[in-house]
C-alpha cells in the first residue's frame, strides 16, 4: 500500500513538474472530452425537448395538414381539407373526443394604439386551447357563441401582450388586425416554451375561425390544418391508420396516387427530432473520437520523450529498490491523471459550447450525470490505453545503462 501511494505522489509530483508536457496533453485531450460531451447533451436534449413537446403536443392526438410531404417540402400549397371534413371526421370516429379546425396567416400586422407588431394569427375554434392542453393565463377562453355568431373576439399569446400591452392587462380592450379588423381581447395563453423548432409559441393571437375565413382570407371552404384528440387508451396507430383510409376516400384518390394530406404523430415528432440531432452527433462524434484518438497520441509520444529525459530519474530509482511495476504504474498514473484532469477541463469546455450552441442556434441541450460520466471514463480510458507503451519502456530500461 505504501509504494503504492509513493507511485501516486511519484506521479503528482511528475505531472507538476514537465509543465508543457502536461499543458500539450492535457489541451488536446480535453477538446476530444469536450465534443463527446456536446454529444451527450445534444442527444439528452433532444430526446427531452422531444417528449416535452409531446406532452403538450397530446400523446392521443394527430395534426392532419393539407398537401403532402412532398408537396410541403417544395413549399407547394395544396387545397384538400375542407370544413366539411370536420364534421365527416366527427359522424366516422366517435372515438374522437375534440375534432379542431384551423386556419393560419404568418406575418398579418397587428397594432394596438401607436404600437405595431406582426404575428401569427389563427382561426379556430373554441376547443383550440383544449385541444393542445394549453391553459388560459388571463382572462377567458373563445366562448361557443363567438364561434357561431362569428364575434370579433380573440386570444393572444404571451409575447402579442408584452409587445402591444406592455405590461397592463389587455382583457377587454380592442386591437386592430391588419389595420382593419377591430377584435376585443378575452383571454391571453399561459407562457410556453419560448421557441419550439424555431418558431415563438407565444406570438400568436387566435381568432374565431369563421372571421379569419371570411375577413381575412376571403375563403370559406378550405382549412390548413384538423388537430384531432381521442379517448385515452384506444391504438393511435390503427385510428391513424384508419383516418388515412377515411381521408382517402373522401378526397377520392384512386389507387397509387399519393396523398393530398400529410398525418403528423407523437411518435413521429420524436422520430424527427431524433433525427434532427443526426448530423450533429455524426459529425461532432468523428470529430470527438478523431481528438481522442489524436490526442492519445500526443500523450504517447511525448510520454516517450520524458522517458528518454528521465533515464537517470529512472535508473536511480530501480538502484534504490524500485521494481518494473513501479516503474510502470508511475507512468501509468502520471498519464491517468493528466487525462482525467483533462475530463474534467473537456466537460466544462463542452458545458460552456453547449450554452452557447444553444443561445445562437436554439438547440435543446441537457446536462446529466451521464455527459460527465461518459466524457470522464473514455478520458481515463485514453490515458490508460495510450499510457501503455510509454510506461512499459521506462519499465524495461537497464538501470545500470540507465544511470550512465
Amino acid at each position: 500500500m505504501n509504494r503504492f501511494a509513493n507511485n501516486i505522489k511519484s506521479a503528482a509530483y511528475a505531472v507538476l513538474s514537465f509543465k508543457l508536457r502536461t499543458f500539450f496533453c492535457l489541451f488536446s485531450v480535453s477538446l476530444g472530452i469536450a465534443s463527446i460531451t456536446v454529444i451527450v447533451a445534444s442527444v439528452e436534449g433532444a430526446y427531452k425537448k422531444a417528449y416535452d413537446f409531446v406532452e403538450k403536443f397530446g400523446p392521443e392526438t394527430i395534426l392532419i395538414f393539407g398537401g403532402s410531404a412532398e408537396q410541403r417540402a417544395n413549399g407547394e400549397k395544396m387545397k384538400a381539407l375542407t370544413l366539411s371534413d370536420i364534421k365527416a371526421i366527427e359522424e366516422a370516429f366517435p372515438t374522437a373526443i375534440l375534432v379542431v379546425p384551423m386556419v393560419m396567416k404568418w406575418d398579418s400586422g397587428v397594432s394596438y394604439k401607436n404600437v405595431k407588431h406582426k404575428t401569427l394569427v389563427l382561426g379556430s375554434t373554441e376547443d383550440y386551447s383544449r385541444s393542445w392542453s394549453w391553459p388560459i393565463a388571463e382572462g377567458s377562453d373563445l366562448s361557443h357563441e363567438d364561434i357561431v355568431f362569428g364575434k370579433n373576439t380573440c386570444l393572444i399569446g404571451m409575447q402579442v401582450a408584452e409587445t402591444l400591452f406592455k405590461g397592463t392587462s389587455p382583457i377587454g380592450k380592442t386591437i386592430l388586425i391588419n389595420t382593419r379588423i377591430p377584435c376585443k381581447v378575452t383571454g391571453v395563453l399561459s407562457d410556453r416554451s419560448a421557441s419550439q423548432m424555431g418558431i415563438n409559441l407565444n406570438d400568436r393571437i387566435i381568432i374565431p375561425i369563421g372571421v379569419m375565413m371570411k375577413k381575412m382570407l376571403s375563403d370559406t371552404k378550405y382549412i390548413s390544418a384538423i388537430k384531432i384528440k381521442y379517448q385515452q387508451g384506444h391504438a393511435l396507430q390503427h385510428w391513424i391508420a384508419q383516418m388515412r383510409l377515411f381521408l382517402r376516400d373522401r378526397h377520392q384518390l384512386k389507387e397509387g396516387q399519393s396523398d393530398d394530406f400529410t398525418i403528423v404523430s407523437p411518435e413521429e415528432i420524436i422520430k424527427f427530432l431524433a433525427a434532427l440531432t443526426g448530423s450533429l452527433v455524426v459529425s461532432l462524434g468523428i470529430s470527438g473520437i478523431v481528438s481522442l484518438v489524436v490526442s492519445g497520441f500526443v500523450l504517447a509520444n511525448l510520454f516517450l520523450l520524458s522517458v528518454k529525459e528521465r533515464t537517470r530519474e529512472i535508473g536511480i530509482r530501480r538502484a534504490v529498490g524500485a521494481k518494473k511495476r513501479d516503474i510502470f504504474n508511475q507512468f501509468i498514473i502520471e498519464s491517468t491523471l493528466i487525462t482525467s484532469a483533462g475530463g474534467v477541463l473537456g466537460f466544462m469546455l463542452g458545458y460552456g459550447a453547449s450554452k452557447l450552441l444553444a443561445h445562437i442556434a436554439d438547440f435543446p441541450m441537457h446536462f446529466s450525470w451521464k455527459a460527465f460520466a461518459i466524457g470522464f471514463t473514455l478520458a481515463v480510458a485514453t490515458g490508460l490505453v495510450f499510457g501503455v507503451q510509454p510506461a512499459r519502456s521506462a519499465a524495461n530500461l537497464n538501470p545500470i545503462e540507465a544511470i550512465k
